[in-house]
């Protein structure tokens, strides 16, 4: 059987506290002696006075046989009761019975004072004796009772035990109180570690004896002066490199910041001349036939588009992290964003002989879908500009959690290792040496490609991933959560109206900026179109343009920022100064242009009737902005 009894022991054991402990083993040897000891004596009393009652019946029983010989000779019964009788009245005898030959009782007496029992008595059986022949005549039997003996006994057994209780009271007292006293150092260390754990860097324990305790007491201060010491040095080295660390944080966020500030103002200030730029080279193809003039308006195009392309990605930058761009996330379906990415790409694709295969899904996703078409455009572009021969995969694969993995794959030079960790990091670009992996007549970016793909999928909850082996390929990945296919509602296309024009000839425009050189760029291209333009810098300027009209103007294009105020504030003037009553239908269609990225200039922007356009904007864009919100503003009126 399984002994049950060891792990109980050990329990106690381990619960009970040191001066417990040396209390037992102080205890338990003395007491174990004195029961042994107790128990010894005892029973060595009990079989002396069982010999002593046996010799007394003996000495009796001969004495009474030799006595009734003579008697139990002649039969005289009268004498043999007599013998019987002072034989019964010794001490500690209860009976006397004298037989014949025959075992006939001739004489028996008992003793009335004594009350024997089968376990209180001795009986001795001795043979009567003719004193002549020697031959047995008859018997006598004696009962000896040893109840008094016994008695004296137990009330010695009892004194004994008393005494032994009292002892060992007196030994727990004492082993006690010599255990807590063999204790109280440990138990003092013990204190002094407890304290010492919970942060008490002054605790010390007073040195008791020169014994082994008296070293040990003498360590445990100088372990505890060594490690105050050294816990005071380290928090002293952790409180400068948290304050250095606090520094070279604020630092980081000051350079943060400061970047953000700077992007987000440069890409204003600078975009003002690129604005005019674009502006003016537009004008100058106008009514332009000469092929080799046509040829270097071209070029002109290209370089402005190209320097378009990088403050695009600068400014993308900007507004992401001024918080300019919230993601409005509703159910998205892939296919809708393959699509469109497909039509923006394809030609790219076929000009340098690449393929681009976008698989169709019938997969839904929980996501921004302009920001989610921004990325795939970023990753398709980056993996077209770096790939000569094969082509890009675009395609979404569902996967067993519930998301679905959208992937771009391209067949391109790959990304070495040491690459990767950092391709998603600003303005950091692989090279590879002169262009190398670049189809010809591709542009070179800032790096800032697939920064803006990594802050954008930050946005929309998720990250995008890289694998690449070099010499094979790149894949790029996001993973998106997975929707039920919904139904796309689509407005329907509301029928044309015939007072509404379909271009901008004949609209009277007022241009409002504080660029003398955008005005004139901005006044040649809409006359080059058509429009009667006037152009102001400020609200001022604006209400006298103004007054040449008998009539409102039909569209207002106004910079942000001006000089004085903001272009919204001219517009509002404006507003007030040809509405005539309340709740009257706005005057005039307004589109205002911008170069700012900071959330706090655009938030007071109402877009549901006033069209916003980032500089630098496109003849093409302008145009068709123009025309989007003179349609809808007529449709308002």
């Amino acid at each position: 059987m399984r002994d049950v009894s060891t792990p109980w022991l050990e329990k106690v054991w381990r619960r009970t506290s040191l001066v417990q402990r040396l209390t037992c083993v102080a205890l338990v040897p003395t007491a174990i002696s004195a029961v042994l000891l107790v128990t010894l004596l005892t029973r060595h009393q009990m079989d002396t006075l069982h010999e002593m009652g046996r010799s007394t019946a003996d000495a009796i029983a001969q004495q009474a046989a030799t006595v009734s010989g003579d008697a139990l000779r002649t039969g005289e019964r009268r004498e043999l009761g007599r013998i019987a009788q002072s034989i019964v009245q010794l001490p500690q005898v209860s009976r006397v019975r004298i037989s014949d030959r025959d075992g006939e009782i001739v004489a028996d007496r008992v003793n009335g004072s004594i009350a024997g029992g089968d376990d209180d008595s001795l009986t001795v059986a001795r043979e009567i004796l003719d004193p002549l022949t020697r031959r047995a005549v008859g018997s006598v039997i004696v009962d000896v009772s040893v109840e008094d003996a016994v008695a004296a006994q137990r009330a010695s057994v009892h004194n004994a035990l008393v005494w032994l209780a009292l002892s060992l009271l007196i030994a727990v007292m004492i082993g006690w109180s010599t255990a807590r006293w063999l204790s109280a150092p440990l138990r003092n260390l013990a204190i002094a570690v407890r304290q010492l754990g919970l942060g008490d860097r002054t605790v010390v324990v007073p040195v008791t004896d020169d014994t082994e305790i008296g070293d040990l007491q003498r360590g445990f201060n100088g372990a505890a002066s060594k490690l105050l010491h050294a816990q005071i040095g380290m928090e002293r080295e952790i409180a400068s490199a948290t304050d250095e660390l606090a520094r070279k944080n604020a630092a980081l966020e000051a350079a943060s910041v400061a970047k953000a500030r700077f992007l987000a103002a440069a890409s204003h200030d600078l975009r003002q001349p690129l604005y005019a730029l674009t502006l003016f080279s537009s004008g100058l193809a106008v009514d332009e036939y000469d092929p080799v003039r046509l040829n270097r308006i071209a070029h002109i195009q290209e370089c402005v588009e190209s320097l378009d392309h990088l403050f695009g990605e600068l400014l993308d930058l900007s507004r992401l992290e001024t918080g300019a761009m919230p993601a409005a996330v509703r159910d998205v379906p892939l296919d809708e964003v393959f699509e469109e990415v497909s039509v923006n790409f394809r030609m790219v694709a076929e000009q340098h002989d690449l393929r681009l295969v976008v698989r169709t899904t019938r997969l839904w996703v929980r996501s921004d879908r302009t920001m989610l078409a921004r990325i795939l455009n970023n990753l398709v572009s980056n993996a077209l500009r770096y790939t000569r021969t094969g082509g890009v995969l675009v395609g979404a694969r569902r996967r067993l959690d519930g998301t679905v993995r959208v992937d771009v794959w391209d067949t391109g030079l790959g990304i070495a290792e040491e690459h990767l960790q950092h391709i998603f990091d600003e303005f950091y670009r692989v090279e590879g040496g002169p262009d190398t992996g670049r189809p010809e007549g591709t542009r070179r970016g800032l790096g800032l490609g697939l920064s803006t793909v990594q802050k954008l999928a930050g946005l929309l909850g998720t990250r995008a991933s890289v694998r690449s082996r070099p010499g094979k390929g790149t894949l790029f990945s996001i993973v998106l959560p997975e929707v039920q296919p919904g139904t796309m509602e689509i407005a329907p296309t509301p029928p044309p109206d015939p007072a509404i024009p379909r271009d901008i000839v004949g609209m009277r425009v007022l241009v409002i900026d504080d660029e003398p050189t955008i005005l004139a760029g901005i006044s040649y291209l809409l006359g080059s179109w058509g429009c009667e333009v006037v152009t102001a810098e400020d609200a001022q300027q604006a209400m006298e343009a103004v007054h040449q009209w008998m009539q409102p103007p039909d569209i207002v294009i106004s910079d942000l920022r001006l000089r004085e105020g903001t272009g919204l504030d001219v517009i509002e003037q404006l507003d007030r100064y040809y509405r005539r009553r309340p709740g009257d239908p706005p005057p005039f269609a307004r589109v205002l242009i911008t170069g700012e990225t900071r959330g706090e200039f655009l938030h007071h922007v109402d877009q549901t009737d006033t069209r916003v356009l980032f500089k630098p904007v496109s003849p093409e864009r302008l145009h068709e902005v123009m025309v989007s919100a003179w349609t809808v503003h007529r449709a308002a009126v």
